[in-house]
């Protein structure tokens, strides 16, 4: 299937798409606000640029869009067209992500991803639901995370996935969840 835009078109959307203060970064630093925790944002100076830091708990929150970090929901969908390019390019955000996570983890930050699809979606997480999960993992001092439509549940950094698993959506990312626990 042939892209429905020209190449001086397809350019100028791709160009657009922002990696600052992206509506599921706004709604995050939302609900972190209101829970009452102070954080700064993309920080620098942190392997990755986490979207928060949350340094009176030595945590980090990573927003990562689903088709972007390659997680295994209903939001990712490889693209028809120039699909090796596609594959390649989400192959390496998820190097950099196993990179950047392992980094932060050895500095002694504890590493929160929350996926897009827990933000956004027919499946998303309540405000009220999430903003709870939120408070949770900050406060709880637990391990590395992750907060998708199931829930939080725990975060294990793995190798980088190679193009059969990424063809085949098969549970091959670097985020490796077991089962949510339940809602409360």
């Amino acid at each position: 299937m042939a892209d429905v835009h020209d190449k001086a078109t397809r350019s100028k959307n791709m160009q657009a798409i922002g990696t600052r203060d992206t509506a599921i970064e706004k709604r995050l630093a939302a609900l972190l606000t209101r829970t009452g925790f102070s954080f700064t944002v993309q920080d620098a100076a942190l392997p990755g640029r986490p979207d928060f830091v949350v340094a009176d708990y030595q945590c980090v929150i990573f927003t990562h869009g689903c088709f972007w970090h390659h997680h295994h929901c209903y939001l990712f969908k490889i693209p028809a067209t120039r699909t090796e390019f596609w594959l390649a390019k989400i192959a390496k955000n998820v190097a950099r992500d196993g990179r950047d996570l392992g980094r932060l983890t050895e500095l002694g930050w504890r590493v929160l991803v929350v996926w897009e699809c827990a933000l956004r979606g027919r499946k998303k997480l309540s405000d009220e639901a999430l903003g709870e999960r939120l408070e949770e993992w900050i406060c709880g001092g637990g391990d590395c995370a992750q907060i998708d439509t199931q829930g939080i549940g725990p975060l294990a950094i793995t190798s980088q996935p190679d193009r059969k698993s990424l063809c085949s959506g098969e549970g091959a990312d670097i985020f490796q969840a077991s089962p949510a626990p339940p809602q409360k």
